[in-house]
């Protein structure tokens, strides 16, 4: 049985999606981040990111993590990895050149696209997009994304996928990568293959269901 460590509002959507595409049965432990709390070693403290029992799973005290019979990993896009090759199927890689690819995309957007792109979200879950600050921080992480919109711009026009001819965890993974920049719609409008494929793998149906999951969890 998989189990998967992290609240849905944290990179552990990525891997509750995951699932859900895969449909395979897996158990939710939600995981707090320890700064939404006043104090996170309070015996009455809900589970987060500081908690003995959390930190025994992952000594870092980060989310999401994920134990599969037996086995523990961390890195939410690296685990995404796993179950596809584990589990198989067409969101998995066909071929070894397929694999390569898959995982080409995949670190590319942990390395190129995501500290970028975080920057973007995380000034709108701080409240401070409409301050000097805010609107600085925003500016110079969509330029730095412009480049990196063109380049999988240019790789759709051969599939309309990253990897293949299909949906796969390339396009899970970027896609919730991208996902982060949304609120940039010019950066989208200036790359419409990008903004066509992030729309299309958000209309899949185990998205939409990791969503509504998401959205019901306090802010």
């Amino acid at each position: 049985m998989l189990t998967i460590y992290g609240v849905y509002r944290s990179r552990a959507s990525r891997n509750y999606w995951m699932a859900r595409e895969l449909d395979i049965p897996f158990t939710s432990v939600p995981v707090i981040q320890a700064r939404r709390l006043a104090d996170p070693l309070s015996p009455d403290a809900a589970l987060n990111t500081k908690s003995p029992a959390f930190l025994a799973i992952n000594p870092m005290g980060l989310i999401p993590s994920i134990e599969d019979d037996g086995l523990i990993l961390h890195e939410s896009l690296a685990m995404n990895l796993y179950l596809a090759r584990k589990h198989g199927g067409p969101l998995s890689a066909q071929t070894i050149e397929e694999e390569g690819l898959i995982t080409c995309w995949t670190m590319w957007a942990a390395t190129e696209v995501e500290p970028h792109a975080v920057k973007i979200v995380l000034a709108y879950d701080h409240g401070i997009e409409n301050t000097a600050e805010g609107k600085t921080i925003i500016a110079q992480s969509s330029a730095a994304l412009e480049k990196a919109f063109a380049v999988l711009e240019a790789q759709l026009s051969q599939f309309g996928y990253v990897a293949a001819d299909r949906f796969t965890v390339a396009d899970l993974n970027l896609a919730e990568v991208f996902r982060y920049a949304m609120t940039q719609a010019a950066l989208f409008d200036k790359a419409p293959r990008v903004k066509a494929w992030l729309a299309l793998c958000q209309s899949r149906p185990a998205f939409k269901a990791m969503m509504d999951a998401r959205l019901s969890e306090p802010a």
